[in-house]
């Protein structure tokens, strides 16, 4: 049986690269530890890699959707406020409206009552034309600073609507088009000609007073119940973006938990591996010492 010729330079080098592996394996331990990650290259764990590239997609689109979602309830809320306040407002109109019908009401009480609801024109005119982000929330995709013209009522918006991509295919419209709130033009409904009507009929007075506030006070039962139904809309749309972004914020803690189990280390036991390949390499070292003796080289030296 041959035998195989085992010099001491074999040895050496053997001992040298079963050392720099301990070391290898040391150094890859060290860089985990100071990074707090599995993979610090794709050459590290390929699938791994490709995992967390996904994981990180995921993650910015989820994100994407969630500031989707608190833009699209920033707006309804603005728009819910805003639809809320004129709502009040209105009902007061028609409080002033049913007092100037009385009869027992002098020519400097209905004066006043009209003078009053000129004030409230100006009042739901500034909450018609509310913005967000500088832009008029019942404007539709208006680039002008107003829904209403300030000074005639007409509105000044467009029929666009603004939409948010909440999810996965998944859009909801965040506008309300002034129109529908508050009544288009030339509908006996709109709001603010209805109101500037009202005033007129109470400071004209007359026998014509009467039946004018009567067919202004329907109009006025039209256009309140158009703001409710605008409400309604509103609170409707933003419970559905609500809870899309609930079920984002639930799937982007998902994709963060599963992307920290593709790439973070497992800190305890990677701490054990470190101290364990430290003895195992010092370990190594007393073994070669005593392995490589001296030469008579190195006693020449």
């Amino acid at each position: 049986m041959p035998t195989t010729r085992i010099t001491q330079r074999t040895v050496s080098t053997t001992l040298m690269h079963g050392l720099q592996s301990n070391l290898g394996r040391m150094q890859k331990l060290q860089e985990q530890l100071s990074s707090g990650k599995q993979v610090s290259r794709p050459s590290d764990s390929p699938v791994q890699t490709v995992e967390a590239m996904q994981f990180r997609a995921g993650i910015r689109r989820t994100e994407q959707y969630v500031r989707n979602a608190d833009d699209g309830m920033a707006l309804l809320g603005t728009a819910d406020a805003a639809l809320t306040e004129a709502l009040a407002m209105t009902r007061r109109v028609r409080e002033l409206a049913l007092g100037g019908m009385n009869a027992t009401v002098a020519t400097d009480g209905r004066n006043a009552i009209a003078a009053e609801l000129r004030t409230l024109r100006e009042s739901l005119l500034g909450v018609a034309n509310t913005r967000y982000l500088d832009r008029p929330v019942f404007g539709g995709n208006t680039l002008g600073s107003s829904a209403f013209d300030p000074a005639t009522g007409a509105y000044v918006g467009d029929d666009g609507s603004i939409a948010r991509t909440i999810g996965p295919g998944a859009q909801v419209v965040v506008s309300i088009p002034g129109t529908s709130a508050f009544g288009a033009d030339g509908d006996p409904a709109q709001l603010f000609d209805l109101v500037d009507r009202l005033a007129d009929a109470l400071e004209t007075g007359g026998p014509a007073m009467a039946a004018a506030l009567d067919g202004g006070l329907v109009d006025l039962d039209r256009s309140i119940e158009s703001m409710i139904n605008a409400l309604g809309q509103v609170g409707a749309r933003y419970n559905r973006v609500e809870a899309a972004r609930n079920a984002a914020e639930g799937q982007l803690l998902s994709l963060t938990s599963s992307l920290s189990e593709a790439e973070d280390i497992d800190l305890p036991k990677t701490i054990v591996d470190l101290q364990m390949q430290e003895v195992a390499y010092k370990a190594a070292l007393n073994a070669t010492a005593r392995v490589v003796q001296p030469s008579l080289l190195d006693f020449l030296r």
